[in-house]
């Protein structure tokens, strides 16, 4: 049997054994025995207030969530909205909730990051008080205070991708790598894989390019490169994720795995828990 068969057969079982979970701590804290976080981009949840997505990311087996701006938080703060200008209000309820279900917050984003270094404090501080490995932004442009707040806070800064359009430059890996090469080591990639394939470009062979400045990623699964496909359970398209986590591995890779999962909105637990059961077998696997 193939390996990529074998991780295709996988997730199914830890599927269920994942949706069964009473949402206890995860006894190995939240990192694998693979050294990286399994976490969900609670966009994936998007429909469900933060605190929904919390507790659905922790049953689907997950070790981390990756919180996003603007989204409704539930809970005693109701329909008031990630913010991070409330950090004083918001973080202990988000934490509280995060150790409730046995989850770690561990980034924040796709936000904006203004180049006015006092407003764009306001996302490094909140991105302290949560404890966070790092922030996904595509804010290229405020790279110069980005550097220099990262280096301070000791956080990464990973820039994200979006497929192509006309006149944005974030979809070329080219145009980030080449921007970002002679900065701090805490400047780096978010690799949108999914996006990747989307514009047309082989992910794995992009990694093997940018792979020791991947810092995070936001991992997808596609039938297809060359045209837009709709999410799909790991291990049931053509991306070989398996080789993408090997080679960021060799240099040392030891960021979070954002399941962004964008389909099947309202039913796309399940699916999200298969993901997360591939993830855990290549993990034990690697250990």
């Amino acid at each position: 049997m193939k390996r990529r068969s074998l991780f295709t057969m996988v997730p199914a079982a830890s599927a269920l054994l994942a949706l069964r979970s009473s949402g206890k701590p995860i006894t190995d804290g939240a990192l694998t025995s693979a050294g990286f976080t399994i976490s969900v981009q609670c966009w994936s949840f998007r429909q469900f207030t933060l605190f929904e997505a919390i507790e659905m990311a922790a049953a689907a087996g997950a070790g981390g969530v990756e919180v996003f701006p603007g989204q409704k938080i539930g809970g005693e703060l109701g329909d008031a909205k990630v913010d991070p200008a409330k950090v004083a209000e918001q973080a202990p309820a988000i934490l509280a909730q995060c150790e409730k279900h046995g989850i770690v917050p561990v980034n924040f984003g796709v936000t904006g990051i203004p180049k006015d270094e006092a407003k764009a404090r306001l996302t490094f501080e909140f991105a302290k008080a949560l404890g966070l490995y790092g922030v996904t932004t595509e804010e290229i442009a405020s790279l110069d205070t980005l550097e220099k707040l990262a280096k301070e806070y000791d956080l990464k800064v990973c820039f994200h991708n979006h497929p192509k359009k006309p006149n944005y430059k974030m979809w070329n890996p080219d145009y980030i790598l080449e921007t970002i090469k002679d900065r701090h080591e805490n400047i780096g990639f978010c690799a949108d894989i999914g996006h990747w394939a989307t514009t047309g470009l082989d992910p794995l062979e992009v990694i093997k390019k940018v792979g020791p400045r991947v810092h995070a990623f936001h991992m997808k699964e596609r039938a297809s490169i060359e045209e837009w496909t709709h999410d799909r359970p790991f291990g049931t398209g053509i991306i070989d994720n398996i080789a993408i986590l090997d080679e960021v591995r060799k240099h040392g890779f030891a960021g979070n795995v954002s399941i962004e999962y964008e389909h099947n909105w309202a039913t796309n637990q399940p699916e999200i828990a298969q993901c997360v059961g591939y993830l855990r077998a290549y993990s034990k696997m690697r250990a």
